[in-house]
């Protein structure tokens, strides 16, 4: 469902909406296009912060265990 809103923007913002609009697309089709993008951004942003606390929490145990592993490995 499609909800009407009313926002005020920068000139500069609408001419940068208006060159990043795809051919045959409204003003309104790529603001909601450009959000949608963000957003999604946004939360892959989030993930991967949280990913990278998790790892970075757990190194010192996950290095011990390669190294405990690498002994193991013959010479190449």
């Amino acid at each position: 469902m499609k909800l009407k809103t009313s926002v005020t923007l920068s000139e500069d913002i609408v001419k940068s909406i208006d060159r990043l609009s795809s051919k045959g697309e409204s003003r309104s089709e790529t603001i909601e296009r450009l959000l949608r993008a963000g957003l999604a951004a946004r939360a892959r942003h989030a993930v991967d912060a949280r990913d990278l606390a998790l790892i970075n929490r757990h190194a010192d145990a996950l290095n011990a265990e390669a190294d405990d592993v690498l002994i193991y490995q013959g010479d190449v």
